[in-house]
């Protein structure tokens, strides 16, 4: 299965938007972004809600536990 970041930047790469577009829904810098897709940081809770909320998916399937 795939790890959250390769879901994070499938999601991101399919609605065909950019890390600063997903920063900015997120009110953090593309940075810091791009360290959560690239793995160098962790993704706090309150984005990975975010996130879900915004693609319309489950925590389990962002997580990578779900298909």
């Amino acid at each position: 299965m795939k790890e959250y970041r390769e879901i994070m930047r499938d999601l991101r790469e399919d609605h065909d938007l950019k890390q600063a577009d997903i920063a900015a829904i997120l009110k953090t810098t593309q940075q810091i972004y791009s360290n959560y897709e690239n793995g160098v940081n962790e993704m706090p809770i309150r984005h990975l809600i975010t996130l879900c909320k915004f693609y319309h998916v489950s925590a389990d399937y962002m997580l990578g536990l779900d298909k």
